[in-house]
């Protein structure tokens, strides 16, 4: 091997080690505890309530994004190119200043908020606040990996079937779509971890009910490391579960 590549390896593996040491020491010391998480009531609605709010997040997202990734791979003009920076803002924002942000627009007490609120969707302090901070936070990554997908998708595949006479939705579900199914499913699991992962906005916008990461910071800060760290490892090893079957999925697609 070119020493060029062994000088980048040993960079690249300093990286890696930076990564995941961490996680290895707290699956080792938190691992010793799990059985605690299994007893735990609180802990378990906890991580019931965080893989449930972000799935739910991932669905909305991927029913209208998906439209929009499109159509911004297909029509690239000034008007797009503002759209696709104005959805890259809220992963320059501090997550604390999301949730504000997310707050003041859809509280049941603003405009668009009471109407929402009409129709049952009230985040203070409730479930549907929690899938509207994920969804603020992790909207940006499924939109951008998606439609990357539709880029690498060639556009004359699209105009011969346009040409044979399919509609556009034809074209879409039976060409499109298949072809970059790929980075849907990519831009599927990234979204979901961003948003499972996601406390800062959760906590501005509903602190109740609790998700994982928030009471991994109330045990944090209330008990100290020790009492956070079995909860801890529980939701890095179901995390890992998940996105490592979901990884499976999209291996599949790949084949």
């Amino acid at each position: 091997m070119n020493k060029g590549y062994y000088f980048f390896s040993t960079l690249g593996s300093i990286l890696i080690l930076f990564l995941l040491i961490p996680v290895a020491i707290c699956l080792a010391l938190g691992g010793a505890a799990l059985g605690d998480v299994v007893q735990d009531k609180e802990a378990l609605d906890a991580i019931y309530l965080s893989f449930h709010a972000g799935f739910v997040s991932g669905i909305l997202i991927a029913i209208f994004g998906t439209p929009l990734a499109y159509v911004l791979s297909r029509h690239k003009n000034s008007f797009s190119r503002i759209v696709v920076s104005s959805l890259e803002i809220p992963l320059a924002l501090p997550h604390s200043v999301a949730g504000i942000m997310v707050l003041l627009a859809y509280n049941s007490r603003a405009p668009i908020g009471s109407l929402l609120s009409r129709i049952g969707l009230i985040i203070e302090d409730n479930y549907w606040g929690i899938v509207f901070a994920m969804m603020f936070v992790s909207a940006p990554i499924f939109v951008t990996t998606v439609r990357a997908g539709f880029d690498s998708v060639d556009v004359e595949l699209e105009n011969v079937a346009r040409t044979l006479g399919a509609s556009l939705l034809k074209v879409f579900f039976k060409v499109s779509f298949p072809l970059a199914f790929r980075h849907f499913v990519a831009g599927f699991v990234l979204s979901l971890a961003r948003a499972i992962s996601e406390v800062g906005a959760i906590i501005i916008v509903a602190y109740y009910p609790k998700v994982a990461a928030t009471l991994v910071i109330e045990r944090f800060l209330g008990y100290g490391l020790d009492a956070a760290l079995s909860l801890s490892a529980a939701l890095a090893l179901i995390s890992l579960a998940v996105f490592a079957f979901l990884r499976l999925i999209l291996k599949e697609a790949e084949q």
